[in-house]
């Protein structure tokens, strides 16, 4: 068992977006991603609900078609099967929590 640093675990790189998974299991996975300022993920959909909480900085989140402005220390769950993309209004920090089930 070991404390995790966010800061010390990933850094922010220009022009692009950084991942790191922290945990895999067969039942879903931790991964932490850091985000320069313009960078995004495009739209997409994702067979299992995920969570997302943003440690540090701003980011939008559009799920099926609705924005949400979300900061440092705020949450949304992205249902499964939902388009959804996400773009970072300014440098952002995310842990990706995505949970397997039928």
């Amino acid at each position: 068992m070991d404390v995790l640093n966010s800061n010390e675990i990933i850094s922010y790189q220009d022009g692009s977006v950084v991942s790191k998974e922290i945990l895999k299991k067969q039942t879903g996975s931790v991964t932490l991603f850091a985000f320069d300022k313009g960078q995004g993920l495009s739209e997409h959909t994702a067979p299992f609900d995920a969570l997302v909480s943003v440690v540090d900085g701003q980011a939008e989140i559009t799920i099926s078609g609705q924005p949400f402005i979300l900061k440092k220390d705020e949450m949304i769950v992205m249902p499964a099967n939902k388009p959804h993309s996400l773009k970072a209004v300014e440098q952002f920090k995310m842990v990706l929590v995505m949970i397997k089930s039928q």
